[in-house]
């Protein structure tokens, strides 16, 4: 499968950024246009199909190339979750880099039709309750295709409880490209 030049050139400064952690020279340069505009990422880190580190933006506030390079050494070596990746780990780790497009409020009346507005397998979706907030990729809704557990587990992820709701949460949706290494 051919990859186009925007998507191989974020997983090569993906990989770059975390090989040079470990003294390696960068392998391959890499340029696009795109590069220098401001845009929101997320890098995923996987280790034989199982999450390793998952980081990024939700907002764009700087340069795509600093943004992936950045969320890239912070999935590798800062994802609370996990203890920092070793330099014999690098080679069966899989690297995805997901491409945000600016999010947008949804809005709703209570939980069930906010539920009933999900979109699975399209909508990343961010959750905010006061200073608690959690995003999932689309890419979750492969393991949680069900709108209501999504919703829920999402929930948990912000460090609220599974069956919580407020009238104060706010939710918004976003959608994402995607490339991943094979």
């Amino acid at each position: 499968m051919q990859i186009d030049p925007l998507g191989f050139a974020l997983l090569t400064i993906a990989r770059n950024a975390i090989d040079t952690r470990f003294g390696h020279d960068a392998d391959t340069v890499v340029s696009h246009p795109d590069l220098s505009q401001p845009r929101a990422t997320f890098v995923t880190l996987t280790q034989n199909g199982q999450l390793r580190g998952c980081i990024g933006s939700l907002e764009a506030h700087r340069p795509l190339a600093r943004d992936v390079a950045e969320n890239a050494i912070a999935a590798a070596f800062h994802d609370p979750r996990f203890p920092p990746l070793k330099s014999e780990e690098l080679e069966r780790t899989r690297v995805e880099v997901s491409l945000l497009e600016p999010s947008e409020p949804i809005d709703f009346v209570d939980e069930a039709d906010a539920i009933a507005q999900l979109r699975p397998g399209v909508d990343g979706v961010i959750l905010t309750h006061g200073h608690r907030r959690a995003t999932f990729l689309p890419q979750v809704w492969e393991a949680l295709p069900d709108p209501g557990k999504f919703l829920e587990q999402l929930k948990l992820k912000a460090g609220l409880s599974a069956d919580f709701w407020d009238e104060r949460i706010s939710l918004a949706r976003y959608v994402v490209q995607k490339w991943k290494e094979t």
